[in-house]
């Protein structure tokens, strides 16, 4: 049986612990390693993106990292129950044209009884920024 730890139900540490264990894979930027926080039936909504499944999540972060550049993420707890946690989070990146913005959004994630991510909702903004406003170096 495939688990991720911490396992729900949640507690205020645990659900941080969860977090800190998704930033840090996310900054990997390794399509991969992300995959494998979710189950294999995951249904994501990002932005506009319907994503189902961990082929999809792989295809969908390949294709997002080819085109965001130098990509640094923060996620902050938001809230949490027994088996969801919320985070908002902000993230920078540079386009191949060499131009920065800052991502900032909210997250909305459910997670199955072994630990993996079942359902992720993102709702995500775009800000254009100069390099020297960039926070995350």
């Amino acid at each position: 049986m495939e688990q991720k730890f911490p396992l729900p139900p949640f507690t205020l540490e645990t659900a941080k612990e969860k977090i800190q264990k998704a930033e840090d894979a996310w900054n990997s930027q390794d399509p991969v390693t992300v995959s494998k926080a979710y189950a294999i039936d995951s249904e994501w909504r990002n932005r506009n993106v319907f994503v189902n499944g961990r082929e999809e999540i792989v295809a969908f972060l390949s294709d997002k990292w080819v085109n965001e550049l130098n990509y640094k993420l923060v996620k902050e707890y938001w809230a949490h129950t027994d088996n969801r946690i919320a985070v908002r989070f902000e993230y920078e990146y540079q386009t191949k044209e060499g131009n920065w913005f800052r991502a900032y959004g909210n997250e909305n994630w459910e997670f199955d009884e072994n630990g993996l991510m079942q359902r992720r909702y993102a709702s995500i903004n775009d800000l254009e920024i100069k390099e020297e406003d960039r926070k995350f170096k």
